[in-house]
């Protein structure tokens, strides 16, 4: 399952995606997040299934790829689906029994809940973790925060320690892989025995987990004054960010596709 992890995993290609600024990419899924959630017909969720088989395809990114970021939140929409099914009483009763209760309205928002998670954690990896470079995305945080300085806020530090935590998780990703696999050979069992014995065997991986990760992090913090770090006084960029033709004629495509599922509801509700 730490393999799955896409935070920080980026998929090197050359697609419209990939191309695009990272700016109008954060923009754009803010708008496609607000969409998601929006969408509260079964018409409106199929056109949404729609705009991510149309975004996959423009990102070239193999699908199996982008699902495979769908693994380690499974337990977070199963968990989000049981909440809704059995919190929601209204409408017709379909099951019941002791203090749970399962109406019709309850499962189809519970459904609706958990289709909005994956479509928007789809939406994550196509947009931002799949095809865009964590430094990439580091700065056009930095970018669009940049008003922010007018009030004292420390959007270059801020800017920094996102990309600095975005870059690393895949080297922790891979270093707890490592750990897992020699607590195993040791005799360590994570996937057997009851909770406490599990429990257990995830200490083991946890402590020299957080000891490399501070060691780690101390030795940045020493190489970073090292080099007489100041945040952003004097900084510059080797590729400083700079807007095309072609990202605003994408930005307003893409844009347009976003809103074609609240059209699709929007037209179902005016029958």
């Amino acid at each position: 399952m730490m393999k799955d992890v896409s935070i920080g995993r980026y998929v090197e290609g050359n697609s419209v995606i990939h191309r695009l600024d990272p700016r109008f990419k954060i923009i754009l899924f803010i708008l496609y997040m607000v969409t998601i959630f929006l969408a509260n017909t079964t018409t409106a969720m199929i056109a949404t299934l729609g705009v991510i088989l149309f975004l996959t395809f423009l990102s070239r990114v193999n699908p199996l790829e982008i699902l495979r970021s769908l693994k380690p939140v499974v337990f977070i929409m199963v968990f989000i689906f049981l909440i809704n099914l059995l919190t929601i009483r209204s409408g017709d009763e379909i099951w019941s029994w002791w203090i749970f209760k399962i109406t019709t309205v309850g499962l189809e928002k519970a459904t609706f809940m958990a289709f909005r998670l994956m479509f928007l954690i789809l939406a994550t990896s196509i947009l931002l973790s799949l095809t865009t470079t964590p430094l990439k995305l580091a700065d056009a945080l930095e970018a669009l925060g940049s008003p922010l300085k007018v009030i004292k806020v420390p959007v270059n530090e801020m800017a920094m320690t996102i990309s600095i935590a975005l870059r690393f998780i895949p080297t922790l990703v891979e270093e707890t892989d490592k750990i897992m696999k020699a607590q195993s050979s040791r005799g360590a069992e994570y996937d057997t025995g009851n909770v406490f014995k599990r429990a257990k065997g995830y200490v083991a991986v946890l402590v020299p987990l957080f000891v490399s990760a501070f060691k780690r992090a101390d030795e940045l913090a020493v190489a970073m004054d090292a080099r007489c770090y100041q945040g952003g006084v004097g900084k510059t960029k080797l590729h400083p960010l700079r807007l095309k033709a072609s990202d605003f004629v994408w930005l307003i495509i893409l844009a347009a596709v976003a809103f074609i599922p609240l059209a699709v509801d929007f037209l179902v509700n005016m029958k």
